[in-house]
């Protein structure tokens, strides 16, 4: 058969010069979405933007899938007229907590220590994948020689992120 047809090549394993430069781009944009996106979020969680108050989360539906749209009042910590507001998904209704109603009014999500670490957890997951950046542009530029030491502190860096992702997730949670 070899004889008709020549001998078996080995499959390219390689995407080439055009398809790591790709690859590399694909996972920076990953790593800095999930950072880009919580910005509005982890200010409002903080206190930067919004303002205090006391969310009370009325109800939420099931849209399926463990998705949840939640809804409820917000009263600001001045006193004054209840809002009608948007919940984080995570809330449970007839839950009372510590809130900062977003600046367009519409939302309201917790705040303090907890809902800062909520707030966090995408942020975490961002710097879990960047962790890895510095290993990937080395395989994309071909320069591998000293990628062990990369692929380690990557590896270490992504494990933190990764326990930032937990604890994010445990505050959201709790």
């Amino acid at each position: 058969m070899t004889e008709l047809f020549g001998a078996p090549r080995p499959a390219r394993r390689d995407p080439g010069p055009v398809g790591k430069a790709i690859l590399v781009v694909l996972w920076l944009v990953i790593g800095v979405m999930p950072i880009a996106f919580s910005i509005s979020d982890v200010r409002l969680a903080s206190g930067a933007v919004g303002s205090p108050g006391t969310l009370t989360v009325e109800q939420c539906t099931d849209l399926g899938r463990g998705r949840y749209d939640c809804v409820g009042t917000f009263v600001p910590a001045g006193g004054g007229t209840p809002i009608a507001v948007d919940a984080t998904p995570d809330s449970t209704p007839g839950e009372s907590r510590p809130a900062q109603l977003g600046p367009e009014g519409d939302r309201a999500v917790p705040n303090g220590t907890a809902g800062v670490l909520a707030a966090l957890t995408l942020p975490f997951l961002g710097v879990a994948v960047l962790g890895l950046l510095p290993a990937v542009v080395m395989w994309g530029t071909g320069r591998t020689r000293n990628i062990r030491p990369a692929l380690f502190w990557g590896a270490v860096v992504a494990v933190i992120g990764g326990v930032g992702v937990v604890v994010g997730m445990v505050a959201a949670y709790s």
